[in-house]
């Protein structure tokens, strides 16, 4: 039996929606990871709590009919754009799951573990984050994050944000199987970040990964008054990667959730798809 890649794409509908050009982006990205694409919208199902002031004051039934109904109706247009964004290039399948209020979060991440990797638009909304945090820190899955300036491209390039660690030595293993054959790795280590476990990191992995056949190169970043975030991204953008893969660290995914530094940073400003694993 033939093996097929399949990427996640979960859309909540309610209260917010991620922006029409952060899902068109992200579907456009997909067919560069050589996978379908499975795609969820969630419906809101918002039970009924009844008032001892019944509708004197405010009709709560017909605001919440209203809400479900703008849920189901957003939906079906997140699921046709999507299929419109597809066109001929993608092999997508869409579903709808109606889940009670507040829920969604938590059953994107569950169903996320199912597939081989989550690919979510970005952008600066509520919408977007939380979904993002949800995944990246539940799902026990690798992450892009996918911005509306992202472009369809050939990942003939990669970065990784590497600093020997745990969580950097699974990103690249996680993106590695993404780079198109003969393409190439570039190894990002910032000196003057934090305490560094050796003093040739980024060469040495270079290295590791020349003798396993794959075309790398070690970068050592200054950060030079930048954070970061935007030492890595602006480094990642000059070599002309495609893709910048690094560790998410984090502790919680409630709204006021811990990050380090680099993941937070490069969350606030995303400016080149970046898979995120944890």
């Amino acid at each position: 039996m033939t093996q097929t890649r399949i990427a996640y794409m979960p859309l909540a509908s309610y209260p917010e929606v991620v922006s029409d050009a952060s899902i068109q982006a992200a579907v456009a990205f997909a067919p560069m990871l050589e996978s379908a694409l499975n795609v969820t919208t969630f419906a809101v199902d918002i039970p009924h709590v009844p008032s001892a002031l019944g509708s004197m004051v405010i009709d709560v039934p017909g605001l919440v009919r209203s809400a479900k109904e703008k849920s189901k109706a957003e939906c079906h247009r997140l699921r046709s754009l999507v299929q419109s964004a597809a066109g001929s290039r993608l092999d997508v399948s869409c579903a709808n799951r109606e889940v009670v209020l507040g829920a969604a979060l938590d059953a994107a991440a569950a169903q996320a573990r199912y597939f081989d990797l989550a690919v979510l638009p970005w952008s600066g909304e509520m919408a977007a984050q939380d979904m993002a945090h949800a995944v990246v820190f539940g799902s026990g899955r690798p992450a892009i994050l996918v911005p509306p300036s992202a472009r369809a491209v050939t990942l003939d390039h990669i970065a990784i944000a590497w600093d020997g660690s745990r969580v950097a030595a699974r990103a690249l293993g996680d993106a590695l199987p993404f780079l198109a054959k003969g393409g190439r790795v570039s190894v990002l280590t910032v000196r003057d970040e934090k305490p560094l476990s050796g003093s040739d990191l980024a060469g040495a992995l270079a290295s590791a990964l020349e003798k396993r056949g794959f075309t790398a190169k070690p970068l050592d970043i200054l950060l030079g008054g930048r954070s970061i975030a935007n030492a890595l991204q602006d480094t990642a953008l000059s070599e002309g990667a495609k893709l910048l893969a690094m560790g998410g660290f984090g502790h919680s995914r409630i709204r006021d959730f811990i990050l380090g530094g680099a993941t937070k940073g490069v969350l606030g400003d995303l400016r080149v798809p970046i898979l995120l694993s944890h």
